[in-house]
């Protein structure tokens, strides 16, 4: 159990905490804390309940994800990608569905942990978590534009063909102030770094805009008059449940789990790469399944952790969970303290903030950039994002995973056995005088989603060794957008350290992948060779330049 838990806080405490580190994370975590004030109102509102629940998931869920994660810097709280499914709960079956749901969610992702199923989840594809995270970055922006335009419409529609014909039809009703004050807030958001760092730009968009609103009047809706008075203080919730119901909310339960999972570890991966750093991913799913478990009796939401607000995290300081747990308590004194004003806040202005938000979720470029890959790549990101948009995210997910496997199949077939003839298997014992600043890695077989993490991180401890690393291809017969994505995530981290990439033996069909990626910007195309000599040779002369 110990190998299973093994919470990041207490192996940090153990070891010892410098003074200097403690002070950072303290920093850190109020600067975390003011990010995610406006971002846990909007994704609570956007997802039909009301503010208040947002700041408490942030709150609760944040202090026990950072307690007892497996993350060095994870900040936990409600996210995005969210939105969808809590609204669709919501809307089915009612805030006691939600409650039951999410509270079913944290005990699935308890057994994901407990069966040690953290490390399978890099088994999912590129193109199908781009595919559903551009879905939901879409159907966010498509929630908001009512609340954008100030469009007098009491209930929107959960499809979203429906939504914008409705939104078409009331397009003469438009309130040019909400309009503007959606154009200000989405401004704001985005340049305002460019006169501070310190302050993040939603916030001031918050306090600006529902500062100028009071004084002129605005008629526009605000949080009060949508939801009324928001409560500033935490209350036990107990939903009714009916035990011939439980199947009913299984899937919910399971859409929610698998989503967590997703979004959770890939926030620990990318802060892992940011601090040169190991998350315990079971340890962090057991956290996420407690963390859902105790929030929803106090009124919270489904949470995970935040890749912005980690990041933002690193970015200020951040590198012990005792950031994490500031950013909790920072929020707690506002909302105690602040929280009766935050009825004031103007609905067109969450909403430009939550539009910026659904264009940061999108990944167009990495869209894009898969659009121009393999055909197989392209069909999982398309059903992917085209079911999450049309359809349901659940149904995504698992379409998504079962046609990820049908195609990957179905590619292993065309390959049949057809692997390059070992031309040169004794090269290497020829080359007895190769620096120890050069290091050989061999990658064999196919670069797809279910190899391509264990591929990379192989990739990065052995490049932190040597100057030089050669990357030998000829036995890979195809890479993925998965493997390609992985890769160039290595060679960006390796770069970063001053080591030179070489490659040798790539096919035309991987050569023509290269190209169409991010590679070639990492490293100049004439760092790849047809024989592993040449490169070998070539590998000498950039360590007798160094």
């Amino acid at each position: 159990m110990e190998k299973i838990f093994k919470p990041k806080l207490y192996s940090l405490l153990k070891a010892g905490i410098e003074k200097k580190q403690v002070f950072s994370d303290i920093l850190a975590g109020i600067v975390v804390g003011i990010v995610a004030l406006p971002l846990a109102i909007a994704f609570a509102v956007a997802s039909g309940v009301s503010p208040e629940k947002g700041l408490i998931t942030a709150i609760i869920a944040g202090f026990i994800i950072s307690l007892l994660g497996g993350s060095r810097v994870q900040i936990g709280g409600p996210t995005g990608a969210f939105i969808v499914i809590v609204y669709g709960i919501v809307e089915k079956y009612g805030i006691d569905g939600l409650i039951i749901s999410t509270i079913l969610s944290g005990i699935i992702l308890i057994i994901f942990g407990l069966l040690k199923l953290g490390s399978l989840l890099k088994y999912f594809p590129h193109p199908l978590v781009v595919g559903f995270t551009s879905g939901i970055a879409l159907v966010i922006f498509s929630t908001q534009i009512r609340d954008a335009l100030g469009l007098d419409i009491q209930k929107v529609p959960s499809g979203f063909i429906d939504k914008w014909e409705l939104y078409y039809s009331h397009l003469s009703n438009i309130n040019l102030y909400a309009a503007v004050i959606t154009l200000i807030a989405i401004l704001i958001t985005v340049y305002s770094s460019k006169l501070t760092n310190k302050v993040p730009g939603s916030f001031i968009a918050i306090v600006l805009i529902t500062f100028l609103s009071q004084i002129f009047n605005l008629p526009i809706t605000t949080i009060e008059s949508f939801f009324g008075e928001i409560p500033n203080n935490f209350s036990f919730v107990m939903p009714s449940f009916n035990f011939n119901m439980l199947s009913v909310y299984i899937g919910p339960a399971l859409t929610i789990a698998i989503l967590c999972s997703i979004e959770s570890l890939l926030s620990a991966v990318v802060s892992d790469g940011m601090i040169g750093g190991n998350h315990r991913s079971n340890t962090e799913l057991i956290a996420q399944g407690i963390a859902n478990i105790i929030t929803p009796f106090f009124g919270g939401i489904p949470a995970t952790g935040a890749i912005a607000r980690t990041a933002t995290n690193v970015k200020n300081g951040g590198r012990t969970p005792l950031s994490g747990i500031t950013h909790a308590l920072t929020l707690l004194l506002i909302m105690l303290l602040f929280g009766k004003w935050a009825k004031l806040i103007p609905m067109s202005c969450l909403a430009g903030i939550l539009i910026v938000v659904a264009y940061n979720m999108s990944e167009w470029r990495s869209f894009l950039s898969i659009l121009r890959g393999s055909f197989f790549d392209i069909i999982i990101l398309l059903s992917t994002f085209l079911l999450t948009v049309l359809v349901d995210l659940t149904v995504a997910i698992e379409i998504g995973v079962v046609l990820s496997s049908l195609l990957f199949m179905k590619r292993m077939s065309d390959i049949g056995k057809s692997i390059p003839t070992d031309i040169d298997s004794d090269l290497i014992k020829n080359y007895t005088d190769i620096p120890e600043d050069i290091s050989i890695y061999e990658i064999s077989g196919p670069l797809f989603f279910a190899s391509a993490k264990q591929y990379a991180e192989t990739l990065k401890s052995i490049g932190f060794e040597s100057k030089v690393i050669i990357i030998r291809m000829r036995h890979v017969p195809f890479i993925d957008s998965t493997g390609l994505h992985n890769l160039q995530e290595a060679i960006k981290l390796l770069n970063d350290f001053g080591i030179v990439i070489v490659f040798s033996g790539i096919n035309e069909s991987v050569f023509k992948d290269f190209s169409k990626s991010k590679i070639f910007k990492l490293i100049d195309k004439s760092q790849c060779f047809n024989s592993f000599e040449s490169a070998v040779n070539h590998s000498k002369k950039i360590i007798e330049h160094k």
